[in-house]
This record gives structure tokens, C-alpha cells and sequence, in this order.
């Protein structure tokens, strides 16, 4: 909350330097202002933003364009009001700055975390945005340019919660105060309010006297001041009440007077407070509650005075019926919003002057008045029909409503009607420029995003919960599958169906809905892990009309993914299903019948990591492939015939793994004639230069939806990208810039540069070095180590050695992997060549290391979850294996190893010398501690084995007490990666 001293920034001028005051808590703050932000702030006015735009070259790969929903329950502000409408809202992470009458947005872009609270100064200045994040941010912005000026970083708590600004931990509430027109590094002051208070949700200052607040939760009441030099809170306490008829007026000399001790509080008139406001000309508190009735603080007492606790009366004063969800004062006049959409007026003695009630509202969130007064006035309606100037203003509501009333003719004009909904359905159409979106409350709305406005909407009666949306290749259908389970075939001009094109044979709710390339075929894939399949029948006479052909469970665990391609030197279709049972089904669809959907192949495509997401690799190689992105990161090629995996890739690391991925349409017109590929992760979405290469710099990303991104699609010509917020209730359009994302890989250096960078120290590091010897050491051993001939120099080495290479730097591929990469190498130029490869350079072993090795390492709790699963618990509750149990799992699960691979890996990890061990034999695993030979594996191995005993005496980790301060968090995931034996794991 902003108060009128620190507007005065607004006018220009030189900002005077203040002595930093107050020991406040760790809270940093950073400037986020150039040069060139200053000067556009010292030189903006309010016409500046709405200028004729200026097209510029983008810096950003994706730059938001605009913003689809609202947070409801945030209010909106009225910034102009006068020439042009403007208002303030938020929508996910972002501020939007919406012009009605030019149709337009300029977006406040700077959280990171979902926007929970904001305000704006009496002149509309200035505006302040703050976030719920774990790193709590408060953002000044400038209305006039729409840039930042001033940020603020908390260290306390999980982020800025009430309407305006506060600060909320746990179950602490912080009150922090900013002196943000200086460059000081901490509050002025800040206090913290205990849980007994309740959460506190709405603060403001009083627009008479800056040294005094006003906040309160839903049971208290909380006056500040920092008229001492410091600050300090006073709980407004109610000991009895006393109801007063408002067209009375009161006394306030009548009220009663709680002692100064009383800590008893009692339930206002059967409602729970809502929103206080200080009164223009009395030293009064005015409180609203849910029971429709205003409670009035008439403090006896100055606050400078500084006696604790203050004296003061209280009256409680019925206004009307229903829960009072806004109060707010303005010209003289008490304004309150209800549950019911009214609006009403009140004098200071609270005698009713005028209402708004005819505009068919819902709960009103929020009401802010124009700063510039409107010409007329109004009659109130008591018997002396008084003048009444009242300005107009903005109302929002719960459901994602935003009007603007004419206060002197009554009328209302819509400026935004959303729906509130969560949504999680958003696609494109094939050839033109329009989005469709589906809520959760079966609303589906066509946007044209060139022109920004809607095309069409059709809400479902009888089914609700709209899961995914699809339109055919050619546009001429819709496809759109339910919560229910049920698939409607749609008109996409229309939005219209046909009852014999309506289907339900699943009550499990449709995740994935796909149409073939041709258009002949839709399928379906649904929370009960199966497969359904449409078709579309012809004949002469007659229209196209689709049918049920068949469904089919075809995993065990939820599917991930749905795509259609065509069979190579082929036109015909064909469906591939991936789940998270990391099988990767194929279906035949050209022997598939009525009821009866088969299966061509069912392949296993993972051993550990989980598949999320797949796509066709477009035409940069000979072969044709099937891309596969993983929780791990990873990206692998599978050749589309044989399943094989081709490739395995470094996908891009956003700190979440890929969660759905899409190649752009290729564009002619794109200057740097490439292909490109969109993606989103857990919060973020992102753009990645193909080919694929395991290149860090050749992908880009950014935060899109902080509380999680469903869905989302790209536009036909490649130029946008559109993301849907599910539960943050906006879909997101992103305009692409493929030379800025060219740019930034090319500042990642050339060839192998951005290579070096993935290993520790770089190029000049000690692990570089340490390669590039066991490589050379791998050319020696080649040619013999004992041998006395000549060298024979050469840049390469067997293939064959390449597993043991890998071990040598501390990465233990399984089986399966080492096969991988043997066969990527083997086949890298044999689709050109015809010729297989049979060794491998220094550089090339280098991108081999990197792509294949694990992207963080084995974390120490990847190993615990692994006891816990594996193992029982002992008597103190820590998971132990038998070490019989370890013994068999290891010869059994998995990749079984034979009893010589189990007795040769313990006798290397425990420093068994052989010539202790003798002739023992392969038995000698399973003696006990009794048994015959004194340096047996039984003998050596505990009968119960800790995750403690595994990582300590087993593989030889250091204990933490022995890493000391010296260890972090990232050198100890790397030391589990370092460690030889880590493949058992």
C-alpha cells in the first residue's frame, strides 16, 4: 500500500537521501532500473503507454503478447477513465495493464511466483505487485512506461498474501514498511504478529496520517503507528455491542467503553470482519463484516501519545442483509459491495444516498474509483434530494467479471468477462489464426489472436470438465474429450455436433485426443490407461460420418502420450501409445475391427526413467525417428522401424524434466531456415534448435505458469505459442523470435565449446585433463602396454573400449546403455555411408560422456528410496536389506549379474586381495560367518546391510561428518556419481 508522502515521487524532481533506519530482518533489495528506464520514467505521462506502437526487433526467443483470464480474486483498478479505459488486473505471474478502448495490453512481467497481492497509488502512478514465491518479491511499476522500477527481496516466509501488501510465514504474519523512493537496503520497519491475531489479509494506510495502518483478519482488528520512532500494533477489542439503526445516525459520545484489560471477544453480529478503512474526517475505524453490518473504532486518543493499550468506543451499525465483501471510502461517502452484486452509498451518519443494483453482478471483489471527477452530479435519495458528485468507477467480481459504471447515467460497460475456471484444453487451428480453449465448467470459446477478440462459445450443458481439444489436419473438424469420458466430433465454425457424433464407452475421463494425418481416424486415450479408436466412414450418397472401431488397455500404468504417423513408403496411418509402464504400443489399424482394436508391437523403450512425452523427429537425417523425451532429462531417437534407439541427447534441464513437446512448422520465410522445437516442463515453456545435439545454449525457457502448466500449442505459421495455466485459470500467448534464440546460442560459443562447459572446470579443468589421459592410456593399451614396437600416433580408439572409459570417469552404464551407445556410434553415418563406425575421436567421446551420463548424478535420496522399497525396517525404523536379499536382487532383478560378476564387484569394492582370496570359488558368496574361508564375501558383508553400511563400507562414500563444511549439496550428488559401484545401484 502506498502512501501520499511517497507519491509525491510521481511529480519528478530530486529524491532526498534518508539515514537507513531500523534493524529490520535479513531483506535485501535490488534496483531494477537502467539508465534507460529512468529516463522513460522521468519522461513518461500517462499518454505515453498507449502510443501508436512501434514494431521492434524482439531480444527475447519468447516474448508474452497477451493474456487470456484473470485471477479473480485479486481486485482491479482503474487507472484512466477520462479519454481512454484503463484498467489494472492480474492474471498467473504477470500484471496486465489493459486498454478497453483501444483493445490492447501492456504486460508487468517480473515474478516469478503467482501474483497474490497488488495495489496502486491515489494518483495511478505507481503500481506495486507482490508474490506468494518461496523468494517473496515485491515489484514497483511505473503506469506511464509500464516499467520496473524498484524490487524488493524478503528473506522471511512464503511470500506477500493479503489483497494489498503483507508478509505471511507459516503461521507468522510479517508487517513490513519500505521507504522505496530511496536507495536503502531494509525496511524502515517491520513487525511480526503472532497466530493469535488470525491472517491478517488487508492492510492500509491512513490517507490522513502516514504514520498510521490498518489491517485485519477475519476475527481481529489491528491499528499501527510509527508516530514513535518505531513500529508498534494496538488490537481493536470488542467487549459488548450496541446495534444502531443507520438512518438514525449516532452518538459517538453513547458508545461504550471496554476496559483496558478486557481481552474478550465476541462474534460481530454473526459475521467474521471483512475489509477496514480509516474515516476522512473523524479518528475512526470503520469495519465490515459478513452479517451486512459496520462496526465503528472512534479512538478517545491520540496514538503519538503512546500509551498501550489506546482507549477507544465501538458500535456496531446494521446496513443491510447480506455479507458485506467491500468497503471503501471516497468524496465524502462510505461505499460498501455485497455477496449479491450491489453496490450502495452511504453519508457519513450512514443514511443511504444511492445504489447500484441492476447490473446483474455476482460477488464483488473489489470497487476503484477514476482520479478524475466527472462533470454533473447526482440527487441522494433522502427527502431533500441533495447534490451528489460521485466518480465513476470499476467493479470486479468472483467471477472474473471487470465493469466500468458510469456513476451520473447508471449505466455499466463490460470491459473483460472471463471464465473462472481451471483449464487445461488448448489447441490451434491448422490454417488460421484462432485458438480454442475448454474449461472445466464445459465453456469452449474460439479466439482469433490476431484481431483479439472471440470468434465463438458453446457451454455444455450435460457435460462439463472439458480435458483436450484437437482439430484434424485440414481444420475441418474438432474433437473434444471430457471428464465424463465422453468424445464430441464438432463443427469448428459452429461448435455444433451431431448426436450420432457424440460417444461415451469409457466413464474414465479422455487425456489424449489425436486425429490421424489423413483425417480418417481419431483416437483417444483415457485415465483407465486404455486406447479408443474412431473412424471416419464413407460412402456414395451419403456424408462422412464417424464411428466407433474399437478400444483396447494396452498398459498397465497411466499413458503419456498419443501420435498418429504414416508407415514409411507408405500413406497408410499408423497409432503409437506411450506410458508410464515405458512401453512404447504400436497399433494395427489396417486389421483392427469393430470392437476389436489390435496390437502390432509393444516394445520396452526405458530401463529406469520414466518416458513423458513423444514426437516425429522431423526430416534432418535419412532416417525417420521417433523422438522421446524422459524424467531424466533425456532425449532419445528411436528409428521408427525397429524401435532401436538411434540417439540419447541431453534434453534441455529447466529444473524440471519435459513434460509434452512439438515441433514448429517449418517456415520458409525464417531467415535462419531451420528447424525448431517447443516445449513446456513443470512451470515453464521453451524453445529448442534442432537438430538435437545435447547443445546447453541451444534451448531457452521461462517461467510461464508458477503453479503449473497443463497443456499448450503452437500456432499454424510458428509464430506463437499458447499455454494453458490449468488451475491459474489463463491461457498465455507467446510470440516466437528465432533470431534472438539463435543469438543466444551462438553467444555459447562454437563447435565444442559449449561442450567443455558440461564438465567440471571446463576445458582448462583437472576432469578434462584426467579424460584426456585415460583416452590416451586407451590408445596404449590398444596396442599393447608391454609392447617395445614403435608407437602407432592416432586421434582414436576402439569402440570396444568405450564402456570401460566411461567406468574410468565415474559413470557405470547398465547393459542396455552401454548397447546404446555402441550403436549410436556403430550407425552415425551408416544411413549415408552404408558403413558401419568402428572407433571414436577424443571430441566425440566428449559428447558421447555428456549426453549419456546422468544429468544430476544419484542423490542420496534416490539411494534411501531405494532401502525403503527394497528393504524392512529394523527395530529402530531404519529400511535394512539381508544381505541374502541384496545378494539374490542382484543376480535376479534387472540386469542379473552371475554369481563371478557379483564375487568379482564385492571383492573390488571391500579390497579383497586375491591372493587372500585364493582358489576360493563362486560358492564362497554364500558361507556364513563361520564358515571355512577367512576372507570370504559372507564373512565380509554384514548380515544386515544400512544404507549407512552400503554407502560407507560397501562403496566407500565419506561419511558427512568426514566432508565437513568443505561438502554441498551438489559435490555430494557428484561424489555418488563418482563412486565405482554406483551401477549397483
Amino acid at each position: 500500500m502506498f502512501n501520499e508522502e511517497e507519491e509525491e515521487m510521481s511529480q519528478g524532481g530530486e529524491r532526498k537521501s534518508r539515514e537507513d533506519r531500523g534493524d529490520g530482518v535479513g531483506v535485501r533489495r535490488e534496483k531494477t532500473e537502467t539508465d534507460i528506464v529512468k529516463s522513460q520514467v522521468y519522461t513518461a505521462s500517462r499518454d505515453t503507454l498507449f502510443q501508436k506502437k512501434i514494431t521492434r526487433t524482439s531480444t527475447h526467443a519468447l516474448s508474452l503478447d497477451w493474456v487470456f483470464g484473470m485471477n479473480p480474486a485479486l481486485p482491479a483498478f482503474s487507472l484512466q477513465d477520462h479519454d481512454q479505459l484503463v484498467v489494472l488486473y492480474a492474471g498467473a505471474h504477470v500484471g496486465i495493464i489493459y486498454n478497453h478502448t483501444s483493445n490492447s495490453q501492456h504486460i508487468l512481467q517480473g515474478h516469478s511466483s503467482s501474483i497474490s497481492c497488488m495495489c496502486v497509488s491515489e494518483d495511478r502512478r505507481w503500481i506495486a505487485t507482490a508474490d506468494q514465491g518461496s523468494e517473496s518479491t515485491v515489484m514497483i511499476w511505473d503506469s506511464y512506461s509500464s516499467s520496473g522500477y524498484s524490487t524488493f527481496w524478503s528473506g522471511i516466509g512464503n511470500g506477500y498474501v493479503s489483497r494489498n501488501i503483507t508478509l505471511q510465514h507459516k503461521h507468522l504474519t510479517y508487517i513490513l514498511i519500505w521507504d522505496w523512493t530511496n536507495d536503502i537496503e531494509k525496511p524502515l520497519w517491520f513487525i511480526e504478529l503472532g497466530p493469535k491475531h488470525g491472517f491478517q489479509d488487508y492492510i492500509i494506510f491512513n490517507p490522513n496520517d502516514s504514520t498510521q495502518l490498518l489491517s485485519n483478519s477475519e476475527s481481529h482488528v489491528l491499528l499501527y503507528s510509527t508516530a514513535q520512532g518505531h513500529l508498534q500494533y494496538f488490537v481493536l477489542k470488542v467487549k459488548k455491542l450496541y446495534n444502531a439503526a443507520p438512518s438514525s445516525g449516532f452518538d459517538t459520545t453513547a458508545f461504550p467503553q471496554p476496559s483496558p484489560g478486557c481481552s474478550h471477544i465476541v462474534n460481530v453480529a454473526g459475521g467474521s470482519f471483512s475489509q477496514s478503512v480509516f474515516h476522512w474526517k473523524e479518528p475512526q475505524v470503520l469495519t465490515a463484516t459478513a452479517a451486512g453490518s459496520i462496526v465503528v473504532w472512534q479512538l478517545m486518543e491520540d496514538l503519538a501519545a503512546n500509551q498501550s493499550p489506546i482507549k477507544y468506543k465501538v458500535q456496531v451499525i446494521s446496513l443491510q442483509k447480506h455479507p458485506i465483501t467491500v468497503l471503501a471510502v471516497t468524496d465524502r461517502c462510505i461505499v460498501t459491495g455485497d455477496t449479491q452484486g450491489h453496490i450502495n452509498f452511504y453519508d457519513e451518519r450512514f443514511k443511504l444516498l444511492t445504489w447500484y443494483r441492476e447490473f446483474n453482478l455476482d460477488a464483488i471483489v473489489s470497487i476503484s474509483f477514476s482520479k478524475e471527477c466527472t462533470e454533473g452530479y447526482l440527487e441522494d435519495c433522502t427527502l431533500k434530494a441533495k447534490p451528489l458528485i460521485i466518480r465513476n468507477f470499476v467493479v470486479s467480481t468472483a467471477s472474473s467479471t471487470v465493469v466500468h459504471v458510469n456513476a451520473q447515467k447508471g449505466i455499466s460497460q463490460t470491459l473483460i468477462r472471463e471464465d473462472c475456471e481451471p483449464l487445461h484444453a488448448v489447441v490451434c487451428h491448422p490454417k488460421r489464426p484462432a485458438v480454442v480453449m475448454g474449461n472445466q465448467r464445459g465453456i469452449l470459446k474460439v479466439w482469433d489472436y490476431n484481431r483479439k477478440l472471440t470468434i465463438c462459445s458453446r457451454t455444455f450443458e450435460a457435460e462439463k470438465q472439458i480435458q483436450c481439444v484437437t482439430f484434424d489436419p485440414q481444420g475441418l473438424y474438432l474433437a473434444v474429450g471430457f471428464g465424463s469420458g465422453a468424445v464430441h466430433i464438432l463443427n469448428p465454425k459452429t461448435l455444433q455436433s451431431h448426436p450420432e457424433e457424440c460417444f461415451q464407452y469409457t466413464k474414465d475421463g479422455i487425456h489424449h485426443i489425436t486425429f490421424s494425418s489423413d483425417s480418417k481416424y481419431l483416437a483417444t486415450a483415457d485415465a483407465g490407461k486404455a486406447v479408443t479408436v474412431f473412424h471416419l466412414q464413407t460412402s456414395k450418397g451419403s456424408l462422412p460420418c464417424w464411428k466407433y472401431l474399437g478400444r483396447h488397455r494396452s498398459h498397465y500404468k497411466p499413458i503419456k502420450d498419443l501420435l498418429f504417423g504414416v508407415h514409411l513408403d507408405s500413406t497408410q496411418p499408423r497409432l503409437l501409445s506411450l506410458g508410464m509402464d515405458r512401453r512404447l504400443v504400436e497399433y494395427d489399424l489396417e486389421k483392427s475391427t469393430v470392437n476389436q482394436l489390435l496390437i502390432l508391437s509393444s516394445e520396452r523403450v526405458e530401463q529406469s526413467a520414466v518416458p513423458m512425452c513423444m514426437t516425429w523427429y522431423p526430416p534432418l537425417t535419412e532416417e525417420q525417428f521417433l523422438l522421446i523425451a524422459s524424467d531424466q532429462y533425456k532425449m532419445k531417437l528411436l528409428n521408427s522401424t525397429t524401435k532401436m534407439c538411434r540417439k540419447t541427447l541431453l534434453g534441455p534441464t529447466y529444473g524440471a524434466p519435459i513434460k509434452k513437446i512439438a515441433v514448429l512448422p517449418f517456415s520458409k520465410d525464417c531467415e535462419t531456415n531451420s528447424y525448431y522445437m517447443a516445449f513446456i516442463t513443470e512451470d515453464k515453456v521453451g524453445l529448442q534448435i534442432l537438430p538435437l545435439d545435447g547443445n546447453p545454449y541451444k534451448s531457452n525457457a521461462l517461467i510461464c505458469h508458477p503453479s503449473g502448466v497443463s497443456a499448450f500449442t503452437c500456432s499454424y505459421d510458428g509464430r506463437f505459442v499458447f499455454t494453458a495455466g490449468g488451475s491459474d485459470c489463463t491461457v498465455l500467448s507467446w510470440e516466437i523470435s528465432f533470431n534472438a534464440l539463435e543469438a543466444s546460442a551462438t553467444l555459447g560459443g562454437k563447435d565444442m565449446a559449449p561442450f567443455y562447459t558440461l564438465l567440471e572446470g571446463g576445458k582448462d579443468g583437472r576432469f578434462y585433463r584426467e579424460m584426456e589421459d585415460f583416452f590416451y592410456y586407451c590408445q596404449i593399451r590398444h596396442q599393447g602396454i608391454d609392447s617395445m614396437e614403435k608407437r602407432q600416433v592416432s586421434t582414436k580408439i576402439p569402440l570396444t573400449d568405450v564402456p570401460n572409459l566411461m567406468r574410468a570417469l565415474a559413470y557405470f552404464p547398465t547393459e542396455q546403455e552401454i548397447e546404446d551407445m555402441q550403436n549410436e556410434v556403430k550407425f552415425s553415418k551408416y544411413a549415408e555411408t552404408g558403413k558401419y563406425v568402428t572407433d571414436i575421436d577424443l571430441e566425440e567421446f566428449i559428447r558421447l560422456y555428456v549426453n549419456h551420463r546422468p544429468a544430476f548424478g544419484i542423490s542420496s535420496d534416490e539411494l534411501s528410496q531405494a532401502f525403503h522399497v527394497l528393504g524392512d525396517c529394523d527395530n529402530t525404523g531404519r529400511p535394512v536389506l539381508q544381505r541374502h536379499k541384496l545378494l539374490e536382487l542382484l543376480q535376479v532383478r534387472g540386469e542379473p549379474m552371475t554369481e563371478d560378476e557379483v564375487a568379482e564387484c564385492f571383492t573390488t569394492l571391500l579390497g579383497l586381495s586375491k591372493e587372500k582370496e585364493g582358489e576360493s570359488s563362486e560358492q564362497d558368496i554364500y558361507k556364513s560367518d563361520n564358515g571355512d574361508s577367512e576372507y570370504s564375501l559372507a564373512s565380509a558383508i554384514p548380515d544386515e546391510i544400512s544404507m549407512e553400511t552400503f554407502t560407507g563400507h560397501i562403496l566407500g562414500f565419506p561419511s558427512s561428518a568426514q566432508q565437513g563444511a568443505t561438502s554441498s549439496s551438489h559435490s555430494e550428488q557428484r561424489t555418488v556419481v563418482s563412486t565405482p559401484g554406483a551401477e549397483l545401484c
